[in-house]
């Protein structure tokens, strides 16, 4: 059995018989999707939004739900004012977390600075801020976080320049970083940029790969001087203060014998002025109390005493005298 291929008239085709008022209702409808769909937005809790009607700013959202109007005659642009932003210079950070990655790039355009000795150093740096000001952000500087980098970057490359490369590598890390937060702040409110900047931390402060070497011989070196230096200082402290002590001791004790030599003579001289008061008052009965005590201690230390008169005669053969008695006569 043959079969014919269908043939359509195109001119017997009609339009479905709809009603306006159909129409009318599927155009409310399409409006109120349009207007749930774009006329609703929400503001998560770290955010603003940041309200544009036309490109004109209108008003700042807070999080939560909010309306605007639809079609796109208002625009919204959130801004996270509550969380702490970076940036990093002269390193990027690949991922993040307990190993933290790192990107193998070189960037020496940014970290590449000369100090205020004319040494070359490698310096990496992260910015930590926030955004206070989200219209101020928006508005007043064009791409402001471009703008906010070349900020970090000048001011950086001013300070490490009017400082010493052994200052920026080593002792004058933290006193560098306080002096480019405190610069950089400054010229984020000059140019209202509305970014707080909260800290300013200096990762490696290295020198070139290229004048590696010679830098740490010179450090070794600096190292050794100051190594010999304390050990100097060190013998120093031992030796000096002991030889003060010493001289100390010498004189006190020459200051106390010189006392006591003094209050012996004072003592002397004030006993014999006591004695002549005394020989004044009875001259002769103190010369025989002297004669008498002198006398006393000399016999003392004598030890066979013979005494007689001058007028005695004969009186030899009485006593007997051995050979050690008449040594000592003689």
């Amino acid at each position: 059995m043959n079969q014919q291929n269908p043939q359509f008239d195109f001119n017997n085709i009609k339009p479905p018989n709809i009603s306006g008022k159909t129409i009318r209702l599927g155009v409310i409808v399409i409006i109120v999707l349009a207007f749930v769909f774009s006329g609703f937005f929400t503001i998560s809790p770290e955010e603003v939004g940041v309200v544009l009607r036309f490109g004109k700013y209108q008003r700042t959202a807070s999080p939560g739900l909010n309306l605007q109007w639809p079609f796109g005659i208002e625009t919204v642009t959130k801004v996270p004012v509550e969380r702490q932003l970076k940036q990093e210079f002269g390193f990027r950070t690949v991922r993040a977390g307990v190993r933290t990655q790192y990107s193998n790039a070189r960037y020496t355009d940014e970290s590449l600075m000369l100090t205020g000795d004319l040494n070359a150093a490698q310096v990496e740096w992260i910015v930590q801020y926030r955004i206070t000001d989200p219209y101020k952000f928006l508005f007043k500087v064009r791409n402001a976080q471009q703008t906010f980098r070349d900020l970090n970057e000048a001011v950086m490359r001013e300070v490490v320049g009017d400082r010493t490369v052994n200052e920026v590598i080593t002792v004058g890390r933290q006193e560098l970083a306080d002096a480019v937060g405190v610069k950089l702040q400054k010229l984020c409110d000059q140019y209202e940029t509305g970014i707080k900047v909260e800290q300013v931390v200096l990762q490696d402060v290295n020198p070139p790969d290229a004048v590696k070497p010679s830098f740490n011989e010179v450090n070794e070196a600096e190292q050794e001087k100051e190594k010999l230096i304390n050990q100097a200082l060190s013998e120093y402290n031992k030796i000096i203060p002991k030889a003060k002590g010493e001289a100390e001791r010498k004189i006190e004790e020459a200051r106390g014998y010189a006392l006591e030599r003094v209050n012996e003579a004072k003592g002397d001289a004030n006993r014999f002025t006591a004695m002549y008061k005394e020989y004044a008052k009875a001259k002769e009965v103190t010369r025989q109390r002297l004669y008498l005590e002198a006398m006393n201690d000399v016999l003392n230390k004598v030890g066979r005493k013979l005494i007689s008169s001058e007028k005695t005669s004969g009186i030899l053969p009485l006593f007997q005298f051995d050979k050690g008695d008449l040594n000592n006569a003689k």
